[in-house]
């Protein structure tokens, strides 16, 4: 018999529209994401690796528009006139400094009804001097001027202090946080910073500019990075994080795919059913004509609510599960066991007394 779970008219459930919908929607995003990034990889890893040293300016004057597109460069950082001097540590100076502040709290979630915690920033101020990368080998005179360096895709930065100021707790306040459905924890307080000395991988475009090495933003669509990490670690991050993004498509996508799937089937399931109702529904319609015809009765003699076994009684039993109406309650009690009914075979699990008003 038809499926009960389904929709009487065989469309899918409004939560299987949904799933089928949101998991969609989300290997759409997921898979975006992971082609970015896949590409991000491929580009990096055929990025060309530039020393720095005294030859630097030669291979940039004998390249094409004094340009290498997308270069590969690991150098030390060295102040170009001022310095930044952390606000907290001593003695602790460099290029690039980050103050933050987050504000930590507990929400409650009216759904689950547990208390979870949040964290949102208050303050940012980021402050940055220019910079070069130099060799490691002090003897080297070379070095590269690092343009823009708050826009890179992944500004590495060495967090230099840290603290958390815990909020006061008064009753009137505890109170007033249960109200809300906010409490507060506190507010953390942190310090980033690129230091002077420190080691720093830069991905970008090499340019000579005025007898001027620079590093800056690249075109073409192309990522832009300044990490602590070295060579290898970084092309290795970066695709720890494809495959992360790859995992999440691959299993959003399974899961469209499977709904999708179940759900065609459920149509198909359906619609063969609907025919093979209609099948048996001709075939006992064609066994109700011949009956009629070897006792000589006129069809249109009939009533139209009459029992489909004798012809003569009205109908008074509902048969579930198939739901048809057929047979007066004689004839159902006439009928041999297993009881099946009339018109579709299907097994009697229980009868239902009609009642005409």
């Amino acid at each position: 018999m038809v499926d009960r779970r389904m929709d009487p008219s065989g469309k899918p459930s409004t939560a299987q529209v949904l799933l089928l919908a949101t998991s969609s929607a989300l290997t759409a995003v997921f898979y975006s994401v992971y082609s970015r990034r896949s590409t991000t990889v491929a580009r990096l890893k055929e990025a060309k690796k530039v020393s720095i040293d005294q030859d630097l300016k030669n291979i940039l004057t004998e390249a094409p528009g004094k340009c290498v597109p997308y270069a590969v460069i690991e150098g030390v950082v060295r102040s170009v006139k001022e310095t930044l001097n952390s606000q907290f540590v001593d003695n602790c100076r460099g290029v690039i400094e980050r103050l933050t502040l987050k504000e930590k709290k507990m929400v409650w979630n009216r759904t689950t009804h547990l208390w979870n915690e949040s964290e949102k920033v208050i303050h940012q101020r980021t402050n940055a001097v220019p910079f070069d990368l130099a060799s490691h080998d002090e003897a080297v005179a070379a070095s590269v001027r690092v343009v823009r360096p708050l826009d890179s895709y992944e500004l590495d930065l060495e967090t230099t202090y840290e603290n958390f100021h815990p909020t006061v707790q008064t009753l009137t306040n505890v109170i007033g946080h249960f109200i809300s459905g906010e409490r507060p924890k506190g507010i953390h307080e942190t310090e980033e910073m690129l230091r002077l000395g420190g080691c720093v991988t830069g991905v970008g475009e090499l340019v000579l500019d005025n007898d001027l090495v620079k590093l800056q933003p690249p075109k073409q669509g192309l990522r832009y990075f300044l990490s602590r990490l070295d060579y290898d670690s970084l092309v290795e991050k970066q695709c720890n994080s494809v495959r992360v993004w790859r995992i999440l498509t691959v299993v959003f996508g399974v899961v469209a795919s499977s709904t999708l799937l179940y759900i065609l089937w459920k149509q198909w399931a359906y619609h063969r059913q609907r025919r093979k109702e209609r099948n048996v529904l001709e075939e006992f319609k064609e066994r109700q004509r011949r009956r009629m015809r070897e006792l000589n009765v006129d069809e249109a003699s009939v009533s139209p609510s009459a029992c489909t076994v004798c012809l003569s009684r009205e109908r008074s039993c509902v048969f579930l599960e198939c739901g048809h109406v057929c047979a007066c309650d004689q004839c159902y009690q006439a009928l041999p066991g297993p009881k099946k009914c009339p018109i579709c075979r299907g097994t009697i699990d229980r009868v239902v007394p009609l009642y005409n008003s």
